[in-house]
């Protein structure tokens, strides 16, 4: 096995780059498309935290959500391409919560 000095180690290293705040946006998706992909992977995280804070499976969850069993695998797998912003949002509500938001500027004209 050949081994490397810390010094030629460090000259392996790829640079940090800090993420502009939306992972989605710096994986390369277009503004809008990044801006979607973040708002359904935000809801979908707090749906999965609730189902989870409440102890339930996913046949229970489904029946609180009046859906099938294989849309909570796909919400807790995480597949953002499977769910709409306004789906999301129909699920909170049936799952009592409300949904605030917070429209910031960005910096730049659109």
């Amino acid at each position: 096995m050949q081994r490397y000095s810390t010094k030629e180690k460090s000259k392996k290293k790829k640079p940090w780059i800090e993420s502009c705040g939306n992972i989605y946006k710096d994986f390369g998706f277009d503004d809008v498309e990044a801006a979607n992909l973040l708002a359904r992977a935000t809801l979908i995280l707090q749906i999965r935290e609730i189902i989870q804070d409440r102890g339930w499976t996913q046949e229970e969850a489904a029946r609180a959500l009046t859906v099938k069993q294989p849309r909570i695998a796909e919400l807790m797998g995480m597949k953002t391409d499977c769910f709409s912003v306004d789906l999301l949002l129909k699920y909170l509500a049936r799952l009592g919560k409300r949904v605030e938001m917070t429209i910031k500027d960005i910096g730049r004209a659109a």
